[in-house]
């Protein structure tokens, strides 16, 4: 079985960090949902590397 480790903290705007939780030990998922997903990035710099941008 494959563990991951996770630590989640913010950066505030005058550069201090606090962490919100301590590390932590998490079992991914074998497939993550569909709702997880996110879609692909539509901004002009990305637009061109996209994978339909790569069809033939």
């Amino acid at each position: 079985m494959v563990t991951m480790t996770i630590k989640v903290y913010e950066v505030h705007r005058d550069g201090r960090i606090q962490v919100v939780h301590e590390e932590g030990v998490v079992v991914p998922l074998a497939q993550p949902a569909l709702s997880s997903v996110l879609p692909d990035c539509a901004c002009p710099r990305c637009e061109h590397t996209s994978p339909e941008a790569q069809l033939p």
